[in-house]
């Protein structure tokens, strides 16, 4: 479950703000605008956890609230953001878990309006040659972790992302052959729990 960086018990302590110059504000407010761009899309990612561990698979996103991660077998996971929840399917366990979508770090892709500011709190803020990396974190929970969204520059393109979680374990998610603007249906957003009865 390391791709959302589950939330964990917080601490009363507000994130600490990076200090930004105009230029950086100017960068943020770009990331924003692009990211409130995003209609629908579908790309490639790797995901690598803090062990090792890779898994890849397509993930599609239609916004605002709705996200797809469909992994390449044998992985038996798959995730759906129904706009509400972030539901977590184990197909080879037959559990299914249910967080909601505001309490993820992810949850920040989809908002109806991305805002990295307010509610969220830049926390870092790194420029370099085509590249601009911007950390963020609950303004009144940031021991629930970070978000570090990684945007190749132009054109400004979201290529990866790493959510450190509440213990300080890392997943990043790198992206590849993005896709805008493509058809989805709603269905895919939708997860209801297999009927198992036997007649």
């Amino acid at each position: 479950m390391g791709i959302t960086g589950l939330p964990t018990p917080a601490l009363a302590d507000k994130a600490k703000p990076a200090v930004l110059d105009a230029a950086a504000k100017a960068d943020i407010a770009r990331i924003e605008a692009y990211l409130n761009g995003i209609k629908t899309l579908r790309t490639r990612f790797l995901q690598v956890a803090q062990n090792g561990d890779t898994a890849s698979g397509e993930l599609t996103i239609a916004r605002p609230g709705r996200m797809r991660f469909e992994y390449d077998p044998p992985q038996p996971m798959m995730l759906i953001a129904d706009g509400t929840f972030l539901i977590y399917i184990d197909r080879r366990l037959e559990q299914v878990t249910h967080v909601l979508l505001r309490n993820t770090p992810v949850g920040v892709l989809v908002s109806e309006n991305v805002k990295l500011s307010g509610a969220l709190t830049v926390t870092r803020f790194q420029r370099a040659p085509g590249v601009i990396r911007v950390t963020v974190a609950k303004t009144d929970d940031p021991e629930e972790g970070t978000i570090t969204l990684v945007f190749a520059d132009k054109p400004l393109t979201l290529r990866q992302w790493i959510v450190v979680d509440g213990q300080g374990a890392q997943t990043s998610v790198t992206l590849d052959d993005l896709e805008y603007g493509v058809p989805v249906k709603p269905e895919m957003f939708r997860y209801e729990v297999p009927d198992r009865r036997v007649d």
